[in-house]
């Protein structure tokens, strides 16, 4: 994760870098220390998921892995871009932050690296996630996540 928050400080302007890469570490974090089916991201997540599942069957159903493995082409298309648009118009008034810019992970099972990361709102980044992690597909990141923080602590000892 060092190098990708090295490249990402580059590119962006400081604080916004900062608070998307705090914001990938937390969330790698929470992935090592609870099971990802367990997991609640926002008070809204059940909103969250079936607009999701409304709007974006076929990803939401992780068809061809498109859930699994995020098609940023796809994604960011002009016909991607307006559906997503209409998604995240929805959730302006109940989502904090809302439209602010995360960063996620396009193949669920491994770790936030240059070649593995995008840059998506925040919703996007929720809707993604709670999908993914109701679907067990961030259960290898789990694995991977709670293996890393175990050999941090096995340094610290």
């Amino acid at each position: 994760m060092m190098v990708m928050m090295k490249l990402i400080l580059k590119r962006w302007p400081p604080r916004f870098a900062v608070r998307c890469i705090e914001q990938a570490e937390t969330y790698w974090n929470l992935l090592g220390a609870i099971p990802p089916s367990k997991m609640k991201l926002t008070k809204h997540d059940d909103e969250i998921l079936k607009e999701f599942q409304a709007a974006f069957p076929a990803m939401a159903a992780n068809k061809d892995g498109a859930l699994q493995r995020i098609d940023e082409g796809s994604l960011k298309s002009a016909e991607g871009k307006e559906a997503w648009r209409k998604y995240i118009k929805l959730f302006e008034s109940t989502v904090s932050d809302y439209n602010f810019g995360t960063l996620i992970r396009t193949n669920a099972a491994e770790d936030y690296t240059e070649k593995n990361t995008m840059f998506i709102t925040r919703i996007q980044f929720y809707a993604i996630e709670i999908c993914r992690n109701r679907l067990g597909l961030n259960d290898l990141a789990h694995q991977l996540a709670k293996k890393e923080w175990a050999a941090k602590q096995a340094k610290r000892s």
